[in-house]
């Protein structure tokens, strides 16, 4: 029990001692910063702990940093400066010129070159190095002018299109009002015709009712057969079809008319077909007579 025990407090102790060296490490960071303001209160625990010592290394981190880079623009102050002093030190002995010895005008365009080499981002003002900021500079501009060509076209083929899909919405508006109108008007006519329908479907009724009352009325009164209506236009039918066919015998009569006539055959003949007329023409009569005075009785005869 002993052996195991001590691995446990061992690995406690260093725990205790990291937290330690962390918190000392934070409470240094933080005077740091504070300065001689007191620093404010808080809970101290594994937790706060870890993380503001988290934040003391990314500030140490980036305090690094900043000085490095603050070191590495010195240096190249220092470079600068060098250099202008032996630039100086040219025009002054070997050209006996100095700023303060220029023109106006000179002035002015020093001030040009420099203002140029600032602009244009370039470590001197060396013609090698002018000339290759302003070729980038002007492929950057036709870039850019290649650029906005493209959204330009872009734009007014967008443009176009938006166009016509306005066009094509406002048709589309028209033709649906067009269509709701159309619509409107065929249903106002398919509910009078649905109305006219079904009047008609009832009057139907009706006529069926009545009809069939009327056969039974007409069977009871012992009506033949043959003075129904079936029959009289089978009769009718019959009497339009002998009136065709005395058309072409009358048409054969006529052309006999050049001839000399045989009074006596042509008389037999014609006496013949009257008669026969004369026959479907007193039956129609008779039957048709005989149904009217059928319907002319008294109803209340027939149903005692």
């Amino acid at each position: 029990m002993e052996d195991e025990e001590q691995p446990v407090t061992a690995g406690a102790g260093l725990e205790a001692a990291a937290m330690e060296d962390e918190e000392q490490r934070v409470t240094l960071w933080l005077k740091k910063i504070y300065g001689n303001q007191p620093i404010p209160q808080y809970e101290v625990n594994a937790r706060t702990v870890s993380i503001l010592y988290e934040l003391a290394e990314d500030s140490e981190a980036t305090d690094r940093d900043i000085s490095l880079l603050i070191e590495d623009m010195k240096e190249q102050e220092a470079e600068y400066k060098a250099q202008a002093e032996y630039l100086q030190s040219i025009l002054t002995e070997s050209l006996h010129l100095s700023p303060f010895s220029l023109s106006e005008e000179g002035v002015r365009y020093f001030n040009a070159v420099v203002n140029s080499a600032v602009t244009l981002g370039v470590k001197d003002t060396s013609l090698v190095c002018l000339s290759c900021a302003i070729s980038g500079m002007n492929s950057n501009l036709y870039t850019t002018k290649s650029e906005n060509s493209a959204l330009e076209l872009e734009l007014t083929t967008l443009q176009k299109n938006l166009t016509a899909a306005v066009i094509l919405e406002n048709q589309l508006q028209e033709d649906l009002k067009k269509t709701e109108k159309q619509l409107k008007v065929e249903k106002t006519i398919a509910d009078e015709t649905f109305q006219d329908l079904e009047f008609l479907k009832e009057k139907a009724e009706v006529f069926r009712g009545e009809i069939k009352a009327a056969e039974e009325q007409l069977a009871a009164t012992g009506l033949e057969e043959s003075l129904k209506h079936k029959s009289l236009v089978s009769l009718a039918q019959k009497l339009a079809r002998l009136q065709q066919e005395i058309v072409p015998l009358k048409k054969e009569r006529e052309s006999y008319l050049d001839l000399t006539p045989s009074l006596p055959l042509t008389q037999v003949k014609i006496e013949e077909v009257k008669r026969e007329l004369d026959v479907l023409d007193a039956e129609l009569s008779k039957k048709v007579d005989q149904m009217s005075l059928e319907m002319l009785k008294p109803h209340g005869l027939h149903f005692k």
